[in-house]
This record gives C-alpha cells, structure tokens and sequence, in this order.
C-alpha cells in the first residue's frame, strides 16, 4: 500500500501488531473491491474510548464510546438501497484519497473478549468494515447492510478470518 499514515495516541496500541494487520486488512479489501492499494491514501488513528467518544460526540452527536469510525474522502453513495457505491475518483495527485478510520483499542479490546474472539481478527474485521464505509458502503438499512456483511465476509474468509456474523462457528 502506497500510503497508510497510522497515528497511534493510545499506549496500549502495540505498533508492530498493529501495522502489518492493518496493511493486511485495508490491501484485501482495496484488492477486493478491484482497487491497486498503491494508488490509495487512508490515514488510522489508533485511540482509546476517551479519544473516539470525544470524536464520535463531534461528528455523530454520540458521546459514547465506539469501536471504529470512519470519515470518506468522497462522498460515494449508491444510486439505489442494497447497490454498491460508484468507484471512488482519483485525486488531483493521482492517487485515491480515501479518508481516515479511527479504532478504540478499549472497545475493540472488550468486545473480542466479551466475545470470544481473537483480537487480530476482531481488529482486522473493523478495519475491513472501516474502509468498505470509505468506499461508500453503509448498513443503515437492511440491503445495504446485507451488501456490506457479504463482503466482510468474502474479505476476511480471503484472509482465513471466520464469518463474525455467525456465532456457531
């Protein structure tokens, strides 16, 4: 991936882990979704539950804390409910500046656990989310949600990640 800017403000981020899993995760989706990673910007803020409360209370009018957010470069909205976005356009560098995703390490770390699930695969599915919302996918209805579910989990069976949204697995 051409750029992938990640600001870690939480120490309970470990970098090493992080990175790779994050470069894995975004290039199979952008790959996925027929997109060349090295032509793509996303920018990863790695922040705790006060940090992403505070931003979700700016932007969502939610002041709670959330596991990941995510703000689009460009609006890429379906033309119809259940239809995928229109491919994003390229910037006047060339490149695809797709926008910027924020992960709470004390939601993400809680939610694996109350689930029992691995917390790499647990991140890497709210950064493959996180960036299938970049490229204009959302779930606010039931066929746009449907959409969206199916690629996560083509997306991460691609990388040997159970479907998360089937608990007998």
């Amino acid at each position: 991936m051409n750029t992938l800017d990640i600001l870690i403000e939480a120490g309970a981020w470990d970098e090493d882990v992080l990175t790779p899993l994050a470069q894995r995760a975004i290039v199979a989706t952008l790959r996925h979704m027929q997109l060349d990673p090295d032509d793509c910007e996303i920018a990863l803020l790695a922040c705790d539950d006060a940090r992403i409360a505070t931003l979700n209370a700016e932007f969502r009018d939610k002041p709670t804390p959330t596991n990941v957010l995510s703000w689009p470069a460009q609006p890429l909205a379906p033309v119809a409910e259940g239809h995928a976005p229109p491919p994003p356009q390229r910037g006047f560098d060339d490149m695809f500046e797709l926008g910027d995703i924020a992960l709470s390490f004390d939601t993400c770390a809680r939610e694996s656990a109350e689930s029992g699930t691995q917390f790499e695969a647990h991140l890497t599915h709210l950064i493959v989310h996180g960036t299938l919302h970049l490229l204009g996918y959302d779930h606010i209805t039931d066929s746009d949600a449907a959409l969206m579910e199916r690629l996560e989990v083509e997306i991460l069976g691609n990388l040997g990640i159970d479907d998360p949204y089937n608990s007998d697995q």
